[in-house]
């Protein structure tokens, strides 16, 4: 990314978690679900794509386990890349 000329701001969000108002204005008007880390064991054990949580509850739980959130993010203008999507990225 930095040798397309972008500037980046890294954040290590397993030891500088993101607050819950931080995760709610990430997503957004977004679907929360597409935030979802469904490769995450809480995603699993919870069956959370059959049975999702309620946004406000996912915000709480994103907070409290920075692992349950898909990454990388990259947040360029008001576009936001979940996970690895090299299409995407290109995109930018």
């Amino acid at each position: 990314m930095e040798q397309c000329g972008f500037e980046l701001r890294l954040r290590d969000i397993g030891k500088d978690r993101l607050y819950a108002d931080e995760v709610e204005k990430l997503i957004g008007n977004r679907d929360y679900r597409a935030f979802l880390n469904a490769r995450n064991e809480i995603y699993r054990k919870k069956n959370m794509k059959e049975n999702p949580p309620s946004r406000s509850e996912a915000i709480k739980m994103i907070a409290a386990e920075p692992n349950l959130i898909r990454r990388p993010i990259i947040i360029a203008g008001d576009k936001i890349i979940l996970g690895f999507d090299q299409e995407a990225i290109d995109d930018l």
